[in-house]
């Protein structure tokens, strides 16, 4: 009997975390060493877009001022910064010489902003993060809440409500969501400022700048989303094995959350991956209407002076972005459905 005893406890004894997730773990990192040729071809693709757009390639490296004196004086000085920074060298010479100095965090010198891009890019990328978090955090958790109610009591008040909202949301463009929140608490009510992101003279709480950047942000992604969370909800429902735990006798929110969420939660999770990177470029619009110094006000002043340094590093900073959004979307995936991360590994 003692025997039998020791044999049951080793049979059900509980997994470790690493023998519980080490498929887990063994997919992400092989996905980790696939992005490292993509980036790099893209990062090429982006170098070489940039690299042969109109202007001057000092403009990229160098401050203005460096170039002053009389005629002679600035031609000597160009071939002088032409032959010290390569630029005559070859092309691929060029781009690795370029990741190198990625990787020693030297992003170049920006036209715009008269100082080394490395000085203040992260501040920029930092900006459009928070605001982006919070809106995107904000909208995903009512959608979750609101998709789950409407599709449970479907054809409700509760259910047409939100679906009249998820429409107009979709089709309403960002900036005139914009426009509306401005003339609405910022004009009639003077409830919020209109623009920027603190007030100098200290009279307006910081927090407030926020209010309205972060709702654009929050109603532009809660409309999809809850028309996504509705339909795969309502999809999941209809299979054969609800109506078996209905048939059990299991409660209703048994069934709805344990059964049927995380089931639904799979296509929806898919649609995140692709949701980051969309967000950060649809924050372009949203930060010129709010005078947001993020990184797609930065991306567009930079466009238009053809500021290289910057062009490159946020452009690729946008496909890193896009590959991460990737791997997430893929590691959600395979944490709702395992057999995913089995497929992945054979």
């Amino acid at each position: 009997m003692e025997n039998v005893d020791m044999k049951s406890q080793a049979v059900y004894k509980k997994p470790t975390f690493m023998e519980k997730y080490s498929s887990l773990i063994k997919y992400i990192l092989k996905r980790l060493l696939l992005m490292i040729p993509v980036i790099l071809i893209i990062s090429l693709i982006i170098f070489t877009i940039v690299e042969f757009m109109p202007g001057d390639p000092l403009n990229a490296f160098l401050n203005p001022e460096q170039l002053t004196g009389t005629t002679e004086e600035i031609l000597q000085k160009r071939q002088f910064f032409i032959e010290k920074l390569g630029l005559n060298d070859p092309f691929i010479v060029r781009f690795f010489r370029w990741w190198g100095q990625i990787l020693r965090g030297e992003f170049g010198y920006s036209v715009i902003k008269n100082r080394p891009v490395k000085e203040f890019i992260g501040e920029h990328f930092m900006n459009s993060f928070k605001v982006n978090l919070f809106g995107f955090a904000l909208a995903f958790i009512i959608a979750i809440v609101v998709g789950i109610r409407s599709a449970v009591k479907r054809n409700s008040i509760f259910d047409k409500f939100w679906t009249v909202f998820s429409i107009a949301g979709i089709s309403l463009p960002r900036f005139f969501m914009a426009m509306l929140l401005i003339f609405i608490f910022s004009i009639t009510l003077g409830w919020l400022p209109i623009s920027g992101m603190s007030d100098p003279l200290g009279l307006r709480p910081g927090y407030q700048y926020y209010i309205l950047p972060v709702s654009v942000i929050t109603l532009a992604s809660l409309a999809p989303l809850i028309k996504y969370v509705r339909n795969s909800m309502l999809e999941v429902l209809k299979q054969d094995y609800i109506r078996t735990a209905r048939a059990k006798g299991l409660g209703e929110k048994v069934v709805i959350y344990r059964h049927a969420f995380r089931n639904a939660l799979i296509p929806v999770v898919t649609l995140l991956g692709a949701y980051i990177p969309a967000l950060f470029g649809g924050s372009i619009i949203v930060e010129k209407i709010f005078v947001w110094n993020g990184i797609g006000s930065l991306i567009r002043d930079s466009y238009t002076f053809r500021d290289r340094s910057v062009l490159i590093v946020a452009l690729t900073f946008f496909a890193l972005l896009t590959l991460l959004g990737n791997l997430m979307q893929d590691v959600g995936y395979s944490l709702v459905d395992p057999r995913v991360r089995e497929g992945g590994n054979k």
